[in-house]
């Protein structure tokens, strides 16, 4: 934890805890450094609901915590979508309900219980799809609602276990942990143990791209940016395409670097790249209006689009892109037509009542490793 930090004076920690050996062993190792450092730590616990015991179990996780003095919180999931993207829909989901309960608990510090075993089996897996990402997860990621660290990813599980059974504590077991079905149990049923490659490469390139974004680039609360050059990094390209996508992956890389050598009118990953004379001239850079996702209830928090959250509900209205009523707004808004019809209002019986509405711009932010990391 001391190379995670630092944490502040009396920081407030969040474990993520699925009732595996893994995860409980964290929740006590960081009630244990937490506890020390004058702080507190909460326990969050995701229901997802994907099997018929999963209620049960996360009570029991609950309950077995509570009896070591780690208060704890169960999310529930709901309304995950059937078929074949399931499991990265609840994956999606689980992240989402965490991070809003950080929110909800004030804590800064997300812990998560990844392990050694865990960190060679993710680099295997990604070594079968190419080049990129063999450098593992990192240890310290920020997100837009906390730090996400992974402090056990130099510990192996048996010491895991080992440790729960010194302290008596039990844990639950998931059979998907045995399942073939799934890519990760196959690939640690074959003994594989590759190492995370060097990230200092992907750390230059990081701070390239944040050097020239932080020179070129000027991101709107509209949800677009503009861009003051004729080329530009790929990784700044890529993060940029995420951001104002609201995407949680940057399009093809071969597409991103072509256009980041010679920047030209363009759409990429539910993103339009155009020139501009207005707001400075240079390169907009906004959400493709066709590429928008549907309107939602306007309800207090709702998060439209991945990218645009509700600051307080409107009953019976709906909350989505302006579209072709942008052309109402024409003469009174300084902003080009693309960029408003890619952004929010309020509808009620299909008739715009609100335009500009009161949210947040509020994307899934690309991660960024820390410097020094297991």
């Amino acid at each position: 934890m001391a190379r995670l930090g630092p944490f502040g004076g009396s920081p407030r920690l969040a474990v993520a805890v699925s009732g595996g050996a893994d995860s409980t062993a964290l929740a006590l190792l960081a009630q244990q450094w937490v506890t020390a450092q004058g702080g507190s730590v909460v326990a969050l616990i995701v229901d997802h609901g994907l099997r018929l015991e999963s209620s049960s179990q996360a009570l029991l996780t609950q309950s077995r915590l509570a009896s070591r003095a780690i208060p704890a919180r169960v999310l529930k999931l709901a309304g995950l979508p059937k078929g074949a993207k399931l499991q990265q829909a609840a994956r999606a989901a689980r992240y989402e309900a965490l991070l809003e309960a950080c929110r909800a608990e004030t804590s800064l510090f997300l812990l998560l219980g990844h392990h050694a075993s865990d960190q060679s089996e993710t680099v295997t897996m990604r070594a079968s799809r190419g080049p990129h990402g063999l450098e593992g997860m990192a240890a310290w990621t920020a997100r837009s609602d906390a730090l996400l660290l992974r402090p056990l990813l130099g510990t192996k599980p048996e010491t895991l276990r080992a440790f729960l059974v010194r302290q008596g504590m039990e844990w639950v077991e998931d059979p998907s942990n045995s399942n073939e079905k799934f890519e990760r149990v196959r690939v640690r049923n074959t003994g594989t143990q590759a190492l995370a490659a060097d990230s200092s490469r992907r750390q230059d390139n990081e701070q390239a791209a944040a050097d020239f974004i932080a020179r070129h680039v000027v991101l709107r609360p509209e949800g677009f940016a503009l861009i003051q050059a004729h080329s530009m990094p790929s990784v700044a390209l890529a993060a940029l395409l995420r951001v104002v996508a609201g995407s949680g992956y940057p399009p093809a890389q071969a597409s991103v670097a072509s256009l980041a050598n010679a920047l030209a009118p363009a759409t990429l990953g539910g993103v339009r790249i155009a020139r501009t004379a207005k707001l400075g001239g240079g390169w907009l850079v906004a959400r493709e209006p066709a590429a928008c996702a549907p309107a939602i209830a306007a309800l207090t928090n709702a998060l439209w689009d991945n990218r645009f959250r509700l600051n307080a509900g409107a009953e019976g209205r709906s909350f989505g892109a302006l579209g072709d009523n942008a052309a109402d707004f024409r003469k009174s808004s300084p902003l080009p037509a693309l960029v408003l019809r890619g952004m929010p209002c309020l509808r009620h019986h299909g008739m715009v009542s609100s335009f500009p509405v009161p949210c947040q711009f509020t994307p899934p932010y690309p991660a960024t490793s820390h410097p020094f990391f297991s």
